[in-house]
């Protein structure tokens, strides 16, 4: 049986949570009346990519977190292919961190497995094949021949586990080190874990912080482990140059990867 055909049976038991409710005031003013993740690339939108390779890989239930310009990912989410379900489950906090968006779908999270992905992703299918057929229950995407800039959040390994993550969290020993994808696997045990984690950082910090801080909690409780995609074509979009990039060179490439597969 082939990886892919693991990973689409794989596919079929998780639930993919996608959140898109940030402002993205550093894409601004592409962004001040736009989801980021509604920006085209190749002439479509970055959700709408994303959701053709969840069902691309045999993912048919999808939760999207919503927030800015909510009305707008509704519209996008009602186009999605029949055999799709899809939520939309709103964040009327969206303009503090990321981790209320993540908490918005706790319920999904402690029951079941699921996909985090963050929306400003342009990736290809091969992202989610690895990460579904990866044996794992807990798994991170990562690329390790990243440019630190400063703003990726960098994910280290020691043997095969994730020991830490963060923009300027370091440890003080690791075998690898690379960039998170924004993609994370998760099984329901370690779910529940990360739900409790969630609410001591958003109590912490009064909501004003990102999921990730919960997930490097995560780590030191949970095995969890990264799955490579180094040489891949991805980008993420935060800035203008990341669109320019994704538009004249990364999605060109993805298309003529998988015109081959």
């Amino acid at each position: 049986m082939s990886q892919e055909r693991i990973s689409e049976l794989d596919a079929g038991r998780v639930t993919a949570i996608i959140l898109a409710a940030g402002v993205a005031r550093r894409l601004a003013p592409l962004t001040d009346h736009t989801q980021k993740s509604l920006l085209s690339v190749g002439g479509r939108p970055i959700l709408a990519r994303m959701l053709d390779a969840l069902h691309a890989v045999g993912v048919r239930h999808v939760v999207i977190v919503v927030g800015h310009c909510a009305d707008q990912v509704r519209a996008l989410a009602a186009t999605a292919p029949p055999a799709m379900t899809i939520e939309c489950v709103d964040n009327p906090a969206y303009q503090k961190g990321s981790s209320l968006s993540l908490y918005c779908a706790r319920d999904l999270i402690t029951r079941e497995p699921t996909l985090i992905m963050d929306a400003d992703v342009v990736f290809p299918r091969e992202f989610l094949r690895r990460l579904l057929g990866s044996a794992a229950p807990q798994a991170f995407l990562i690329d390790e021949s990243f440019a630190d800039t400063g703003e990726e959040v960098k994910i280290y390994v020691q043997g095969d586990r994730v020991i830490a993550l963060g923009k300027k969290i370091v440890p003080p020993a690791w075998d690898r080190v690379g960039e998170g994808i924004g993609f994370f696997k998760c099984g329901p045990a370690a779910g529940r874990d990360l739900i409790t984690l969630l609410e001591h950082v958003i109590d912490e910090s009064q909501g004003v912080c990102e999921y990730e801080d919960a997930l490097h909690l995560l780590v030191s409780r949970r095995h969890v482990e990264a799955v490579g995609v180094s040489g891949l074509p991805w980008t993420e979009v935060d800035f203008a140059e990341d669109l320019y990039r994704a538009e004249s060179e990364v999605y060109p490439t993805i298309a003529r990867l998988e015109a081959y597969r």
